[in-house]
């Protein structure tokens, strides 16, 4: 397994690879490796004959405040774990590598990237796509390996490459998963032990719907269900940006005011506190009503979404 540095040198290598009639396959990450990832380095190892790996913490995609600087970063234990996962070549750049002092060109999605994650953080999927059109123009793939777990990301990159000519086939692999449901991300380094056990509660909700469906749950049920689980996630991230501003850092595990200081786009810093915690009430409150149709059967659910109400940490 290589190890490149140079944009330069990998670009030259991949033109020598496909001039042998060799196909890449690409997985772009960010680094701190997971299941998730190797995951899509065997299915692009499937498909290819060559697979490069990049490993590039991209500073373009961090809005001001966010954790450019606390991400995860263990590129000895990365390369350990992508050798026998089928990785051929592993692209390092710095920084500096790909952006030039006076860079001035900039890739941007405008219909896909303004909704969801997007709407929320300003700036990041600009980062992402030019990064990746970047990325594309060195290794020249013939195909690339996301994940469904970020899945507004691998529209924005399918839309950017139908819409510029990038030949190169996108593909999706399905969201690799702990034991408990919680999908597998680097960020899950972040979350304290509690944390760890709550970020479930959405999946749960997710499979609940599921299993309404394949019981042959009517289209009301279902409805209920989506809106139980759409109303739960939100309020859970609400309730957090709460405690953030009024529980100390003793009964959260770690640092009180985090998000403030790092300047967050959180509900309170949106819409002030009073409102926040009004929207979250409301929500939990719409959430227990939602699953009236369901009668006893969904006490398990309703307890859920009651102790949010209570949450101290």
């Amino acid at each position: 397994m290589k190890t490149i540095a140079s944009p330069a040198r990998m670009q030259a290598l991949s033109r020598r690879i496909r001039q042998g009639g060799q196909r890449i396959g690409f997985v772009p990450t960010m680094g701190y490796l997971h299941e998730g990832h190797l995951d899509l380095v065997r299915r692009a190892k499937a498909r290819s004959d060559v697979v490069v790996v990049s490993i590039f913490v991209n500073k373009t995609q961090f809005a001001a405040g966010e954790d450019f600087e606390a991400y995860p970063r263990n590129l000895r234990r990365d390369l350990r774990l992508l050798r026998p996962a089928g990785a051929d070549i592993v692209f390092h750049p710095r920084h500096e590598d790909l952006y030039s002092d006076d860079a001035s060109v900039q890739v941007e999605e405008t219909r896909l990237s303004r909704t969801l994650c997007g709407q929320y953080r300003p700036g990041h999927f600009r980062g992402v796509t030019t990064v990746v059109a970047k990325l594309f123009n060195i290794v020249l793939p013939d195909i690339a390996v996301f994940g469904q777990k970020d899945a507004q990301q691998a529209l924005v990159i399918r839309r950017m490459v139908r819409d510029l000519n990038i030949p190169v086939r996108i593909l999706v692999a399905p969201t690799v998963r702990e034991p408990d449901g919680l999908a597998m991300s680097s960020r899950n380094s972040y979350l304290s032990p509690d944390e760890r056990r709550q970020a479930v509660c959405l999946w749960q909700a997710l499979q609940a719907a599921r299993g309404a469906l394949a019981g042959g749950a009517t289209d009301e049920q279902l409805s209920a269900m989506i809106e139980y689980g759409m109303k739960i996630g939100l309020g859970f991230q609400i309730a957090d940006d709460l405690l953030d501003i009024t529980a100390s850092s003793e009964q959260l595990g770690k640092t009180a005011g985090k998000d403030a200081e790092q300047g967050k786009l959180t509900y309170p810093a949106l819409v002030g506190e009073e409102k926040s915690r009004e929207i979250f009430e409301k929500l939990t409150c719409e959430a227990v009503c939602a699953l009236q149709i369901f009668g006893k059967e969904a006490e398990t659910l309703r307890q859920l979404a009651m102790e949010l109400l209570d949450r101290t940490k």
